[in-house]
């Protein structure tokens, strides 16, 4: 196995484009990421992009049953949930270590979320843990006994059982945070069916097969990802041999591939979203009126039929239609009409503003995000809006972006792979998610009957009456337009022929554990 993991290191260490006659080391899968990871602590990261290598490292509580984002056993063989929904007991697996051979258990878990949620705990400047909002329902964890853990919530929180299948909630070795503090996410260890072997930055994060693994070990000696921004050089690597399997494929590259019978090309549907932040607090955003010709302004259907080439739907709101329960499709995108946005616009006094529009490179979920800003902000000149569009690595755009837009730009392009209707708006869209106070509310939009309605909508353990929350919270936000609407993507992926045994997932993880290579 060593002289494996060297091959794909030797491999992944080449700087050029391998020639089409070379070929990845056998049993070693080559992923093509589209960005360079930020960290490998699960606690500490927001982009999909790093969750992808994380699930195949660590495990969590429970998980989403393949193919689904159904709830299922995984490091708990079971639960029990009170009557009153606010206490969860689990009953944990006795038969796991963590990969530095120390004992999962109850206590690893409370570490774990105490970590992330306690001020006071010794090793919370680890941190930040900017989606600790996840769980900001739960008052203390209790290790009960050895292979029983308490969660006490505060009240009724009704995504709780799927935020823990998020990868937030991934468990990690108690042992391994204490040794390596700060740098933890540099030196990752969990229970998953990989063990981290080593991060060389922007070149490769390798990890290889736990054979203690307690779900099977998988039967793949190792996984490479390999940061690989740009799209269209991905392509070129996964033509020419350098890649085994890559995500995000962009949309003029994929009939190549489906005409092939070299390669398999994978698409599914799932929660995305894929708009515009809109600074609602100052400048030309902070009229709704001109937020509203924003979203009429834009030719989204030119943009998810031309631009994406049919990878993706027009967006109607904050709650993307694949959660059918909470979107019942009542709210109606907002349609392409410049002679609406110009009237608008002129009614607003906005005629011939500079905007300034930021844009990433690359990243997770955001589709083919140059090509995308360069057709908005043409469509938005014909409207009489100038906007200037500033580019950015993605782990910098997020650096940007992610503490607020005041003082710096007007708008910013993002995207969202959510595993809840609840997570997108509840996250970035309540007032007491601004970014001064560890949201994602960049653009800080302010809504009290939104915040209520989401407050609300998270206690509510019936589904048909969350439901009926959300669609009034779909149908405010749609009005008030704090962000432009554009695109829902159906997720792809490619890989070689003799990739065997890997699906995509609603969740728009990686779950490589059952994935072979001929």
């Amino acid at each position: 196995m060593r002289n494996l993991l060297a091959a794909a290191l030797a491999l992944c260490a080449m700087a050029l484009p391998l020639p089409a006659t070379a070929q990845t080391p056998p049993n070693v899968l080559i992923v093509g990421q589209i960005a360079e990871p930020k960290s490998l602590d699960p606690q500490a990261v927001t982009a999909t992009n790093d969750f992808r290598i994380l699930v195949n490292v660590f495990d969590g509580l429970v998980r989403f049953r393949k193919g689904t984002l159904e709830i299922e056993p995984a490091l708990a063989k079971s639960w029990d949930i009170s009557d009153d929904g606010t206490t969860y007991t689990f009953h944990l697996r006795d038969d796991v270590t963590f990969q530095d051979g120390t004992p999962f258990d109850a206590e690893a878990v409370k570490f774990t979320f105490d970590r992330m949620l306690k001020d006071d705990h010794p090793f919370h400047d680890t941190g930040p843990f900017p989606l600790a909002f996840f769980f900001s329902q739960v008052d203390e964890v209790t290790a009960k006994d050895a292979h029983t853990v308490v969660f006490k919530l505060k009240e009724p929180f009704a995504p709780f059982l799927s935020n823990l299948a998020y990868p937030t909630g991934l468990i990690v070795s108690p042992a391994a945070v204490k040794e390596y503090g700060q740098e933890f996410g540099r030196h990752p260890v969990g229970t998953g069916a990989f063990k981290f072997e080593g991060w060389d930055p922007n070149s490769k994060v390798v990890v290889s097969r736990n054979d203690a693994y307690w779900d099977a070990a998988p039967q793949m000696e190792a996984v490479v990802f390999r940061p690989i921004a740009d799209a269209n050089t991905r392509v070129a690597e996964m033509l020419s041999g350098g890649i085994d399997l890559m995500v995000e494929v962009p949309p003029d590259s994929l009939q190549q591939f489906r005409d092939d019978a070299a390669y398999q090309v994978y698409e599914q549907a799932g929660p995305h979203l894929w708009f515009l932040i809109l600074n609602t607090r100052e400048g030309p955003f902070s009229d709704k009126r001109v937020r509203q010709a924003v979203n009429y302004a834009i030719d989204k259907k030119a943009l998810t039929e031309d631009v994406l080439q049919g990878t993706a739907t027009i967006a109607d709101g904050p709650i993307p239609a694949a959660f059918e329960w909470a979107n019942d499709g009542s709210v109606e995108p907002y349609p392409y009409d410049p002679e609406k946005a110009k009237e608008l616009i002129r009614a607003a006094g906005a005629e011939g503003k500079t905007l300034t529009f930021y844009v990433p490179e690359g990243g997770s979920g955001m589709l083919d995000p140059v090509a995308m800003a360069t057709a908005i902000q043409a469509d938005l000149k014909k409207v009489g809006l100038d906007a200037r569009i500033q580019t950015y690595e993605w782990n910098t755009y997020l650096a940007n972006v992610n503490p607020g837009l005041e003082g710096k730009a007007d708008m910013a392009e993002m995207a969202w792979m959510t595993n809840d209707p609840d997570t997108l708006p509840f996250l970035a869209l309540r007032t007491d998610a601004m970014p001064d106070k560890g949201g994602f509310n960049s653009g800080y939009y302010s809504n009290p009957e939104v915040d209520r309605l989401l407050d609300e909508a998270r206690r509510k353990t019936d589904q048909k009456k969350r439901g009926e929350l959300y669609g009034q919270v779909q149908q405010i936000v749609h009005d008030d337009a704090p962000w432009a609407f554009v695109a829902n993507w159906k997720q792809n992926a490619v890989s070689t022929a003799g990739v065997q045994g890997f699906e995509l997932e609603p969740s728009f993880l990686l779950i490589l554990k059952d994935v072979t290579k001929g």
